[in-house]
């Protein structure tokens, strides 16, 4: 390990979140102490079928879970605590610091999971300092984000400050009051930065994000526009915005129901912790609506990324229980899509035209703004940490290269500034920065299954299911290497020309072919009892079969074979096929001759 001045170097190890947008993980390690800042998730691209998350490889942690002294949380966000479940099933955290808002969502999520009794959660507030271990010294500085209660962090450790934004912008006017603490990241400033990690996500657009109030305006004209029943949809932890819309739904006296569980549930503990204030007869239930005028009606609810289970998309589709889109409907989409995410909230919104609704979207509409800084935010950061490094981290690979170049606009030296990927490892010390070696990175993949996990393999197999689909066939083999039946053949998702009785006589040739000539190799006679190598004789069939038909059919179909076979060996004389190979030097040839066998 590098050497300065008799101090070990600080490693800086992300495991999630760079070269993408999500699963925002990152490991702080000092001599023989670890620390995690958030532990987010992603959600599932093209081609993972049956996978509900998408989890960053967290084999170097699992590994070294002996060094873990706990964990920093800086907000609520999925993409930051979505992980933090999962992962406590495979190892535990000594203490988990947070805000209130963050900590009362993660207890949920850990009751649910059964891991609650594997780490402790402790709440902070702005401007509190937390030990973690010997080494790490951790300052909580309050920011502006999209959701409530979220945080910068000041990490003093033996080395240095090192300053990580989380998700940020400057907004001046926060819809809750709670504004960003400059004061306090210029004293640090000031100081000696030794190096920043700073939010890259708007690093290519110029000028500063616009402040979450500036979507009031243009919404409450919508409102005013709007005669018959409302929907908005928009990100369930977006607090400011469920504020405002709350606001403008008593300024227009119409009653809000909420849909989606996630939003219920983030509601709920928004409001106990007093960051959603209202009536309580503001909210009520679904099914109250249903005796109020049209004009009065407002349905919140999640969905507005097009996800498959949400409910704005189950309106869509019609499939939801209680709720149809009806002429004369407006629905909001009160957020923009995220990378990714696109083409699903198109097919949602088409669907939803179709259906007679006026549908209120756009970035041209002026509903939605970031929660990320832009250009001149960026630069205001870099203006106040005054680091001597920088990492541009939480962006995809342009964005992190145009951040770094702001940072050299704003002084920082290039040979300062590190662009990283998952699973690099920065080393630190007080006089320099470089990328000292790789750890395991990657992925871990999540279903609904009992085990949880998806491996590469499976994976694969489920894609390749998706493309050229599934031939299973059943057989029934007996005692006598003999088909008892003829073979049952079904066909899902396969394009082929021929009839399939044609095939599954052409299947049925190919297994008695591989029986008659090969049944002896797994056929044997011990104490007077025919045993059988079921197990290789299926392997056998199955991968010949596959191949046969793959050439045959003109595609690469999954093809699996059901082998049935007797459970228990005989009690009457039978005839076991044996064989016997002889090699001549040019082919192999089999002969196959009848033995009698007394059981």
């Amino acid at each position: 390990m590098a050497k300065n001045n008799n101090l070990a170097a600080l490693k800086i190890i992300p495991l999630g979140g760079l070269h993408e947008i999500g699963k925002n993980t990152c490991v702080f390690e000092y001599e023989d102490e670890m620390v995690l800042l958030d532990a987010g998730l992603g959600f599932p691209g093209d081609g993972m079928h049956g996978v509900n998350i998408v989890l960053p490889d967290m084999t170097y942690v699992r590994e070294n879970r002996h060094k873990i002294k706990g964990m920093i949380v800086t907000h609520g966000h999925e993409d930051h605590i979505g992980g933090i479940a999962f992962h406590l099933k495979q190892f535990e955290i000594p203490v988990i610091y947070g805000p209130r808002l963050a900590m009362a969502m993660l207890e949920g999520k850990l009751e649910e999971a059964g891991v609650r009794d594997r780490t402790e959660l402790r709440s902070v507030k702005p401007r509190d300092m937390v030990r973690i271990g010997k080494h790490f010294l951790v300052e909580y500085i309050r920011n502006t984000h999209s959701m409530a209660d979220s945080f910068t962090v000041a990490i003093h450790t033996p080395l240095g400050v090192v300053v990580h934004t989380g998700d940020f912008k400057f907004d001046h006017t926060p819809v809750d009051g709670e504004r960003f603490d400059i004061q306090r990241l210029a004293e640090h400033g000031e100081k000696g930065v030794l190096c920043l990690l700073s939010d890259s996500t708007n690093s290519e657009v110029p000028g500063f994000t616009p402040s979450e109030r500036s979507v009031y305006p243009n919404l409450d004209r919508v409102f005013a526009q709007t005669t018959g029943r409302m929907f908005i949809t928009t990100f369930a932890s977006s607090i400011h915005r469920i504020n405002i819309v709350l606001q403008l739904a008593q300024k227009y006296n119409r009653v809000v129901s909420v849909v989606g569980r996630s939003m219920l549930n983030l509601i709920a503990h928004a409001r106990n912790l007093g960051y959603v204030q209202c009536p309580d007869e503001l909210l009520q239930p679904l099914h109250t609506l249903r005796n109020l005028p049209d004009e009065k009606v407002l349905i919140l609810t999640t969905g507005s990324q097009g996800e498959p289970m949400a409910a704005m998309t189950r309106i869509a589709n019609r499939e939801h229980p209680h709720l149809r889109i009806r002429e004369g409907d407006t629905v909001v989409f009160s957020a923009n899509p995220i990378p990714g995410n696109t083409i699903a909230v198109v097919n949602v919104i088409d669907k939803l035209i179709m259906q007679g609704a006026n549908v209120v979207y756009g970035r041209d509409k002026g509903i939605h703004v970031s929660g990320h800084g832009c250009q001149e935010d960026q630069k205001l950061m870099l203006a106040l940490t005054k680091p001597k490094f920088f990492v541009p981290v939480h962006g995809e690979h342009r964005m992190l290269v145009k951040h770094s170049q702001t940072a050299q606009s704003m002084g920082v030296p290039k040979e300062n500034i590190v662009i990283i990927d998952n699973g690099d490892i920065i080393e630190l010390t007080k006089e320099s920065i470089r990328v000292a070696g790789r750890v395991q990175a990657g992925l871990e993949l999540v279903d609904t299954s009992s085990s949880g996990m998806v491996s590469a393999k499976v994976l694969e197999e489920r894609q390749k299911m998706a493309e050229e689909g599934l031939v299973t066939i059943a057989a029934a083999v007996g005692w006598q290497g003999k088909l008892l039946a003829r073979p049952e053949l079904h066909m899902r998702g396969v394009v082929t020309s021929m009839e399939k009785s044609i095939l599954q006589n052409w299947v049925k040739q190919k297994v008695e072919d591989i029986l008659n000539n090969r049944w002896g190799e797994f056929a044997q006679t011990i104490d007077n009892k025919p045993e059988v190598d079921w197990v290789g004789l299926q392997t056998l069939i199955e991968k010949d079969l596959a191949r046969s038909l793959r050439r045959e059919l003109q595609c690469q179909a999954t093809v699996t074979l059901l082998l049935q076979v007797p459970e228990e060996a005989p009690t009457t004389t039978v005839k076991v096929a044996a064989t016997t190979t002889v090699n001549d030097g040019r082919r192999r040839r089999t002969r196959t001759a009848a033995q009698q066998v007394a059981s």
